[in-house]
């Protein structure tokens, strides 16, 4: 299935480029779900859902940059699930990436984050963002911390070197399947679908985290695959299940 992009005001090279890059549709107008530039960013539109608001991947303000600043460092949940207060230099393999927000909390921690998507749609937003990104001075660190692979996770897992994390945060229905959806998780619906495969990630994950593999999950949720894992960090709204395969 491929995926439209509508070019208002982005440099023409650049948008080909992505087209040939992610297998996107460039086409001057589009209706539904499609891609198009806003303020120099690339973000995902809804033609028919002005209310809808655009969906783009945003390090350098916003949420992704009130938690670099003022979140809980060391002490959030999901740092101390994948290792990183105890040590900063860890390699972690994001499976399921979505907009990079879980990946760009560990690289600003210090852990060095590959990126792995497998929607076309998605993955074009995280590199867009990435490229915006690096527009700042006060993220000079993120080249190296933070590098996109496009690709399935299944082809990921059995491709990629050894790491010492691996993460998973597979998506998950909500709860209460009467109230309404937030606006990003109803475009993610929409656009990428369910993670039916995810209970099949967790195996070849185990053979390829070298320390931890850690397993994103609502606080109702069963266990990936049914299996226990060693202990569960909690969070906020969520609980991070952990594997532990050797000490870090």
């Amino acid at each position: 299935m491929t995926f439209s992009l509508v070019n208002h005001g982005a440099a023409q090279a650049y948008v080909v480029a992505l087209c040939q890059q992610f297998g996107l549709t460039l086409t001057e107008r589009a209706s539904g779900w499609h891609l198009t530039f806003a303020d120099d960013a690339l973000v995902l539109r809804h033609s028919d859902l002005p209310k809808q608001g655009d969906i783009l991947v945003d390090f350098a303000s916003g949420a992704a940059s009130y938690r670099r600043l003022h979140g809980g460092g060391k002490n959030e949940a999901i740092a101390k699930a994948c290792g990183l207060n105890k040590k900063r230099d860890l390699s972690v393999l994001d499976v399921t990436a979505g907009l990079g927000r879980d990946a760009f909390v560990l690289a600003s921690l210090g852990a060095k984050v590959t990126l792995v998507e497998r929607n076309p749609v998605v993955a074009a937003l995280l590199h867009d963002g990435l490229r915006r990104a690096l527009q700042h001075k006060e993220l000079n660190w993120l080249n190296e911390r933070m590098q996109l692979c496009y690709a399935s996770a299944t082809d990921a897992l059995g491709a990629q070197a050894p790491v010492d994390v691996v993460y998973l945060d597979p998506m998950f229905p909500p709860r209460d399947k009467t109230a309404l959806v937030k606006k990003e998780m109803r475009a993610f619906h929409d656009v990428v679908g369910s993670d039916t495969d995810a209970d099949a990630l967790l195996a070849p994950a185990l053979q390829l985290a070298q320390k931890r593999v850690v397993v994103k999950r609502p606080g109702y949720a069963d266990f990936l695959a049914q299996q226990a894992p060693t202990l569960s960090v909690t969070g906020k709204n969520n609980r991070f299940d952990v594997y532990v395969i050797a000490a870090i």
